[in-house]
C-alpha cells in the first residue's frame, strides 16, 4: 500500500472531491499541486480570487481553503492512505498553505473516511429550516467534530442568539449602502444570460433561495437590489439556530484549522440529515465581529456562524474544472 502509485486519474479525483468544499462566494480561492515522487499534495492559496473589501486579511480565504483540506484529507482516508498534513510548512512562501503526503496506513485519520460520502452531498441551502430543535446528542457530536481539528463550537442561545442576530442586522444594513460590500457580490454572483448562469464560479441565482418575508433567519440576500426573475419571497424560522465556530488566537494557522472544522461539522451534520448555511455578514466588518462571541463561553475570536437545521438541501453549486486547479509534477 505504501509503494503504489497515484496515477492523474485518481489525483484529478482526490482534487475533484476537495474542491466540492465552500468557500466565501464560492469564488474557490485554491490551487493544488501534486508531487509523484514522495505522494505528497501542495494547497496553495489563489490570492486572485480574494475579496479586497469583504476579507482584506484574507481570513474568509483560508477558512475555504481549510474546507478544501480537510475534504481531501477525508478523500485520501477514504482511498486507505494516511494522510500526513502540515500548516503553513514554508514561512518564506505564505500562499503555500498546507501540504499533505500519502503514506500507508495509520492512526488517528481513520474517522475521516466515514465523512466521504457526505462531500459531494453538503450544499448551502438558503431556504426556510423547520422549527425543529436539533437533538442535545448532535450538538455535543457537532462540537466533538470541531474540537478534533482544534476548534470550539457553540450553539448560541438566550441573550447570546438575540446578540448575535442584532449584529448580524447592523451588517446588512451596512452592506446595503456600502460600495465595496455591492461590489464584491457584483463580481461573484451571477444573474441573467446563460453564458453568465454557465460560470464555473460565483453563485448563480438558482441558489440564492428565496428572498425573506418574514422570521429571523439570518439569510444572506446575494440578490441585493437586483430583481431575479420569478424569484418568490417566503417566510424563514423564527427561531434560528446558530452555531459559533471559534478558535482561541487568530493566525493564519488558527484560520485554516477553523477551516478544517467548519466541514468537518458540515460534513456530519450532513450524514444526521441537517441542512445549514452560513452567517458571514458580522464577520466581515472587525467592530461587529468581536461582540460575536460568548464572554462566558471562553472563546476568545469567532471565525464562523453556522446556520443548521431540518430544511430542504440547497442546489449544487458550480466547480472550476480539475485541470485548471490542479497541476501534476515529477
Amino acid at each position: 500500500m505504501s509503494q503504489r502509485a497515484l496515477s492523474p486519474e485518481h489525483v484529478a479525483t482526490l482534487v475533484h472531491d476537495a474542491t466540492a468544499a465552500p468557500s466565501m462566494h464560492n469564488a474557490q480561492p485554491w490551487r493544488f499541486r501534486y508531487f509523484q515522487g514522495s505522494r505528497t499534495f501542495h494547497v496553495r492559496a489563489d490570492l486572485g480570487r480574494a475579496m479586497p473589501h469583504a476579507d482584506p486579511e484574507t481570513r474568509a480565504l483560508h477558512l475555504g481553503c481549510g474546507a478544501a483540506l480537510l475534504n481531501l484529507r477525508a478523500a485520501v482516508a477514504h482511498g486507505g492512505w494516511y494522510p500526513v498534513t502540515r500548516l503553513l510548512p514554508d514561512l518564506a512562501d505564505p500562499a503555500l498553505l498546507a501540504t499533505v503526503q500519502l503514506t500507508g496506513f495509520g492512526s488517528g485519520e481513520s474517522d475521516l473516511a466515514t465523512l466521504y460520502p457526505a462531500i459531494h452531498r453538503r450544499h448551502s441551502s438558503r431556504f426556510p429550516f423547520e422549527e425543529t430543535e436539533i437533538p442535545e446528542s448532535v450538538r455535543t457530536a457537532l462540537g466533538g467534530a470541531a474540537h478534533l481539528e482544534g476548534a470550539s463550537l457553540s450553539f448560541a442561545t438566550a441573550w447570546h442568539l438575540q446578540e448575535v442576530l442584532e449584529l448580524v442586522e447592523e451588517a446588512e444594513a451596512r452592506n446595503r449602502t456600502d460600495r465595496g460590500s455591492d461590489e464584491d457580490l457584483a463580481a461573484w454572483t451571477r444573474i441573467g444570460t446563460p453564458s453568465v448562469m454557465s460560470a464555473p464560479d460565483g453563485v448563480p441565482e438558482y441558489a440564492f433561495g428565496p428572498r425573506k418575508h418574514g422570521g429571523k433567519a439570518p439569510v444572506r440576500d446575494f440578490a441585493g437590489t437586483r430583481s431575479v426573475a420569478g424569484r418568490t419571497a417566503t417566510t424563514f424560522e423564527r427561531s434560528p439556530q446558530l452555531a459559533l465556530l471559534g478558535t482561541s488566537r487568530d493566525r493564519p494557522e488558527d484560520w485554516l484549522r477553523a477551516g478544517q472544522a467548519m466541514e468537518h461539522v458540515l460534513l456530519l451534520a450532513t450524514i444526521e440529515g441537517l441542512s445549514s448555511s452560513f452567517v458571514t455578514q458580522a464577520l466581515e466588518w472587525p467592530d461587529l465581529r468581536w461582540p460575536l462571541r460568548d464572554p462566558l463561553s471562553g472563546t476568545a475570536h469567532v471565525q464562523m456562524v453556522l446556520r443548521l437545521g431540518y430544511g430542504p438541501k440547497g442546489p449544487g453549486t458550480p466547480r472550476r474544472p480539475v485541470p485548471e486547479v490542479l497541476d501534476i509534477e515529477p
